[in-house]
């Protein structure tokens, strides 16, 4: 039988207080369960706003936990009625899961599966219990992913084989922010050729948005944010200008709306701020515009004028950029690997696990983009 683990892990012991690091407890695998070793994580704004605003925006989730969704690293061993899984495979954990077998997973029009889905958003696995224990005590994983642990568990249908060549430090980024955003303007709002196109939030999914807009070849990409600094980051991944909208005594979809003569054909909310969102959807052209939404709100209203969307806007949401997760993480990584999409451009900092909470200080003062956290001692 295989055995615990002992490792390291970053646990939020409550909300509100920064994370601490501590030896845990990881379970062997149960049937159709993989347990990998972490490489490399990622801090994202979810695992900020869980963490630091929880009851604000998002709707509650049990403590303790360990946050993290955004990873990439190596199978280290499957649990039984596992059959696409070796020890040694390289993989990115999912948040989103792929099962391949119902109606959702078979129809084109969405991705998403929900196989495990009410367990996995509590913070558990298939079977009601987590996997990763501390002091006797069970931690849950947070949507069923827990990447700031040294070792995880996942289910076999939450997990993307990825090619061996693929270096973990840097694709660990299409478990969450740059798949995010690249979908939303590629495969949820399929932005065409010669359009006109603007970004609401130049964060880690803005700027994956502004990309995705410049690979469909659009013609007018504005990017907007309230921190300037973003701004030559934004252009050097296609933005063809770039908006700060203190600058202005009138709203940003009126500055917007002039700027593009009438409208932007797509516009792309990467903020979370429902306010934000409504401006994103009044700075879309009546007649065709389309609004996507990839900012994360769990608990909040927008408000939506009704004419707005008489007159011929569409209004969508995405989630995980509306890509198939297992099937199509590979694609995007393959997509890295040819120089036809960008990754390195994303990670302005790189720290060990237990400085873990200066990437989540870096990221609330808008001084990084993404901090690549390397789980193991180099």
């Amino acid at each position: 039988a295989q055995a615990v683990i002992t490792c390291k892990a970053a646990i939020a012991w409550e909300p509100g207080k920064p994370l601490s690091i501590e030896d845990v407890e990881v379970a062997p695998p149960k049937s159709h369960e993989v347990r990998i070793k972490v490489v490399t994580t990622g801090v994202c704004q979810t695992d900020n706003e869980y963490l630091y605003e929880t009851e604000q925006r998002m709707k509650f989730r049990p403590f303790p936990l360990v946050l993290g969704h955004e990873g990439a690293g190596i199978v280290e061993s499957v649990g039984p009625d596992v059959t696409k899984f070796s020890p040694g495979d390289k993989v990115i954990p999912l948040f989103l899961p792929q099962c391949e077998e119902c109606d959702r997973c078979r129809s084109p029009k969405t991705n998403q599966c929900r196989r495990n889905w009410a367990n996995t958003q509590v913070g558990v696995l298939a079977d009601g219990t987590s996997r990763i224990s501390c002091r006797g005590q069970q931690v849950y994983q947070f949507l069923g992913v827990s990447s700031f642990s040294q070792y995880t568990v996942v289910p076999d249908t939450s997990l993307a084989k990825i090619r061996p060549d693929a270096p973990l430090d840097k694709v660990f980024l299409l478990g969450c922010g740059v798949s995010t955003g690249y979908g939303a303007a590629v495969k949820t709002g399929k932005v065409e050729k010669d359009s006109k196109c603007a970004v609401f939030g130049l964060g880690a999914v803005g700027l994956a948005a502004v990309m995705g807009c410049k690979a469909a070849e659009a013609k007018t990409i504005i990017g907007i944010d309230v921190n300037p600094a973003r701004f030559e980051k934004a252009m050097l991944l296609g933005a063809t200008g770039c908006v700060n909208p203190s600058n202005y005594n009138k709203s940003i979809q009126e500055v917007i709306v002039e700027l593009s003569q009438g409208g932007v054909d797509y516009a792309l909310e990467c903020v979370g701020s429902p306010a934000v969102m409504t401006a994103a959807l009044e700075s879309t052209i009546d007649a065709w515009g389309v609004c996507v939404i990839a900012g994360w709100s769990e608990t909040e209203s927008m408000n939506v004028a009704v004419e707005k969307i008489l007159m011929g806007r569409t209004l969508m949401g995405t989630y995980f950029g509306g890509w198939k997760s297992v099937s199509d993480v590979p694609k995007l990584v393959d997509a890295y690997m040819n120089n036809t999409l960008k990754l390195n451009e994303f990670i302005t900092h790189s720290l060990p696990l237990d400085r873990i909470n200066q990437a989540f200080d870096t990221l609330k003062n808008g001084t990084s983009i993404r901090t690549a956290i390397s789980l193991w001692p180099q």
